[in-house]
């Protein structure tokens, strides 16, 4: 199909994800290029990109350290499989990534996704306590609100309705903690809100309810991106760790969208100095370039299956393209320009200008709250009534037709811009997003 199709029948064949289908393929909005912080659309519009393409261009488009690796890996081994064999760039990849994770995680698990790096560690999480001689360990432990990909045991684990609810009964022995968004007492914080960590306790009732001996692994997003963007209260994220800890249940960190910097740090983790048992991690891995995903776990973890004969398979599961070679070349370069152009350091030097704009929209009219950490915001709208999503998607096409892409999840604004983001970029976003929520209905 030429780059400039735009007629229905065009478009008809993509089933297109997370999408209303027949809203897009009556206006489509195509995108045909992209360097730095923008986009170029189809009928030759420049629009800037304040959500990193989906939560993954963290280093910009079309980086030339990343794009030149990219090629000469095509050039160089396509493929290689992964089961039985390697390739030196995935063994390097790994130690480079292990090297950034918080002490005590070194290991890495890679798979094509941040929904197979859920499945991927859940598994494990099943497979260690198994390993362990704790068999009856089987119950995993989500959270209201929280996204941890579309597998199976992702969407069991997660807690959005709409991706739950038209697939039959999902992963059984599966438990959920409460959210810990409150507007009532949390609206407008900056960073960590004040109120809610008491929700972790939640965890102790949970326990109460199914026995400590039942239960394999706690999954939670340090701060939960799709949903909402729902920073974790102060002292929230120790108090799981001290629950899990005290009862040997495995915590699991999703960090498909924390991890690479969008907190200013390598991982979330650091961020919040709490040590998780695992990290799923994917999206900035690769820049967005070529798909990737990975599951850091901790040497003992990943020690406790290496007992047996040396010759034997230790852990029955992976991907055709696990630790793909041109995945693994992109997410190398990737490192590299992170590193080198100092992006997790240059998140936290543009954080605080960041804030002040993000609050800049306290008092316009439909906001309800406002909340930022890093380089991520969330604005929330009041939803007309009768018509959840409907404010927050008008402004979502209505940033678009002025230069602007902005995601939305419900009546939410969430946006987490390329690390490279200037001031002046800055200042457009919020520019045209104040401009915008003026003007809606």
């Amino acid at each position: 199909m030429s780059v400039t199709a735009t007629t229905p029948n065009d478009l008809e064949p993509f089933w297109m994800p997370f999408t209303a289908n027949r809203q897009f393929k009556a206006a489509p909005r195509l995108f045909v290029g992209a360097k730095d912080m923008h986009y170029t659309t189809a009928d030759s519009r420049s629009v800037l990109d304040g959500t990193a393409g989906l939560w993954c261009v963290n280093a910009g488009h079309a980086r030339p350290k990343i794009v030149e690796a990219v090629q000469r890996q095509v050039e160089e081994l396509d493929y290689a499989p992964a089961f039985q064999m390697g390739h030196p760039k995935i063994f390097e990849l790994a130690a480079r990534v292990a090297n950034m994770a918080p002490e005590g995680i070194d290991h890495v698990f890679f798979t094509n996704s941040g929904s197979e790096a859920v499945d991927s560690a859940l598994k494990i999480a099943l497979a260690y306590h198994r390993t362990k001689g704790d068999g009856t360990r089987t119950r995993l432990i989500g959270r209201e609100r929280g996204y941890h990909g579309v597998g199976f045991g992702g969407i069991s684990v997660g807690g959005i309705v709409k991706n739950r609810m038209f697939f039959g009964s999902l992963l059984a022995g599966v438990d959920h903690l409460p959210h810990t968004h409150s507007i009532e007492h949390n609206a407008f914080s900056k960073g960590q809100p004040e109120w809610g960590a008491h929700l972790a306790d939640e965890l102790e009732n949970i326990v109460t309810l199914h026995d400590a001996s039942t239960i394999a692994a706690v999954i939670v997003e340090p701060m939960a991106g799709s949903t909402g963007v729902l920073m974790p209260p102060k002292g929230y994220l120790q108090r799981l760790r001290e629950i899990c800890t005290k009862h040997g249940i495995l915590l699991i960190f999703d960090e498909v969208i924390t991890g690479f910097g969008r907190l200013g740090e390598a991982f979330a983790a650091d961020k919040f100095d709490v040590m998780p048992d695992m990290i799923t991690c994917a999206k900035g891995l690769t820049n967005g370039v070529i798909p990737m995903g990975a599951v850091l776990v901790r040497k003992e973890i990943y020690d406790a299956f290496m007992d047996g004969p040396e010759n034997a398979i230790e852990l029955f599961h992976g991907y055709t393209y696990s630790g793909h070679p041109i995945a693994a070349a992109a997410g190398l370069a990737t490192l590299d320009t992170y590193k080198e152009e100092g992006l997790f350091e240059r998140c936290n030097e543009m954080a605080s200008y960041w804030e002040d704009a993000v609050h800049s929209l306290k008092g316009l009219p439909h906001v309800i709250d406002l909340r930022n950490m890093g380089l991520i915001a969330g604005i929330e709208l009041e939803p007309i009534a009768d018509q959840p999503t409907a404010r927050a998607f008008e402004a979502f096409l209505r940033c678009y037709d002025k230069g602007v892409l902005i995601r939305t999840t419900g009546d939410i604004i969430a946006l987490s811009p390329p690390l490279i983001i200037s001031k002046q970029n800055i200042d457009e976003l919020f520019g045209t997003i104040a401009d915008v929520l003026k003007t809606l209905p």
